[in-house]
């Protein structure tokens, strides 16, 4: 009876079932109860009444962290009491900010390779989830789209079924197809076809991962309307897009909203095994989105903007070719691979779950977009007058 699976409970009454106090023996009865315990462990074992200076019970590891999804999902998990461990490449400056995420002691960094199976155990030992958030929007020397996404998420499933992980959450891409349709690159986007492939992978590995499909993911510092607001991405005072953007159809995601679909996919049983499409509340068509990017900057047709077809810029297609070429970060995103997956419509499947279904509330990106192309709009330092600037109507929302 004194094994450490079982719980003692100690309970002491008075004939009349009341609390017993002050406690006499003459009084009271003593009565002792053994509960067993699902998981041993103490990390399964909550304290505190909940928020940032509890403990929830959950040890969760974040791969990714450091990225963009990966610093509003942390910050989520602190704010609830769990404890975070944040796998990382070694600089301190990428894992800096994150410290702030949890109380004292409940944020853990550990560093780790993708390709040394040693470090994900030892960032997985503790852990009562795991989530993946690598991925590779563009290649380089030392990983390719094939290293990442498939290989990196397939040894990642591996060891955390091998660690005895309950929870897998892996966050895969929306429109990911094993043959994906080309528009501008005769075979489509290689980031699409091995997210796929990624998928599989994960689901042989580990069959019972939730896997999440988002969609182009807004918010602060991400890839998507900070993409078309950049200078980089202009063609001087014009933006080229595939078709002028009038046959692309978006159903963009709140990264905060995505953040807390996967937090409540950790603590939600019935989501294991499943697919959820992380998408937005509404559908755009992509010319009607950047037309309504540019009116927010005050950038509109009277300023000079035009929106054209990039088939026919020649110059624009150089430029591309010229920046994949560049070493690092490519200038505004601009690479290939990005503009093919842009041309990609959003295509929702009926049967999979979304997140609402997950219980959250979903954000619209005109309430947040205007906050982000704040520091994009036209004469930024101008101290305008009340009601000078008419507010731009929200882009239509697309019903075909």
């Amino acid at each position: 009876m004194k094994a450490k699976n079982f719980l003692k409970i100690i309970s002491v009454k008075e004939p009349g079932s009341q609390l017993c106090y002050p406690f006499t023996q003459s009084s009271c009865s003593f009565s002792t109860e053994y509960r067993p315990l699902k998981d041993p462990r103490l990390t399964s074992l909550k304290r505190g009444t909940g928020g940032r200076s509890s403990f929830s019970g959950d040890v969760v590891t974040v791969f990714g962290a450091t990225g963009f999804i990966g610093k509003y999902l942390c910050n989520k998990l602190g704010k609830i009491g769990c404890q975070v461990i944040i796998p990382n490449r070694g600089d301190e400056y990428d894992v800096l900010r994150l410290k702030m995420v949890g109380d004292l002691g409940q944020v853990l960094f550990v560093p780790y390779y993708l390709r040394d199976d040693e470090s994900l155990r030892k960032a997985m030992k503790y852990s009562t989830a795991v989530v993946n958030l690598v991925g590779r929007d563009w290649e380089t020397k030392n990983f390719k789209f094939d290293d990442v996404n498939i290989d990196g998420a397939a040894r990642i499933a591996r060891i955390a079924k091998e660690m005895d992980v309950p929870k897998l959450i892996h966050v895969s891409s929306m429109n990911a197809t094993e043959e994906p349709e080309g528009h501008i690159l005769k075979n489509g986007s290689k980031n699409l076809a091995t997210k796929w492939a990624g998928e599989l992978a994960v689901r042989e590995e580990f069959p019972d991962a939730t896997i999440f499909r988002p969609s182009d993911v807004f918010g602060s510092e991400d890839r998507f309307i900070r993409h078309y607001a950049s200078n980089f991405r202009r063609q001087f005072k014009a933006i080229p897009l595939w078709k002028k953007g009038e046959y692309t159809v978006k159903q963009p995601v709140y990264v905060s909203d995505l953040a807390q679909g996967i937090v409540n996919a950790i603590r939600d049983p019935d989501f294991a095994g499943k697919i959820i499409q992380a998408v937005g509340p509404k559908r755009y068509l992509l010319s009607d989105l950047v037309d309504w990017f540019f009116r927010v900057m005050r950038r509109d047709e009277k300023w000079g903007y035009l929106r054209y077809d990039m088939r026919f810029d020649p110059l624009f297609m150089a430029r591309v070719s010229l920046f994949e070429k560049l070493p690092g970060t490519p200038m505004g995103s601009l690479t290939w691979d990005k503009l093919e997956r842009d041309c990609v419509s959003d295509v929702i499947d009926r049967e999979l779950p979304t997140l609402e279904d997950l219980g959250v509330q979903l954000t619209a990106i005109e309430n947040i977009a205007p906050w982000i192309l704040k520091p994009y709009r036209l004469n930024l330092y101008y101290d305008e007058e009340l009601g000078e600037f008419e507010k731009p109507d929200p882009p239509p929302v697309f019903s075909g």
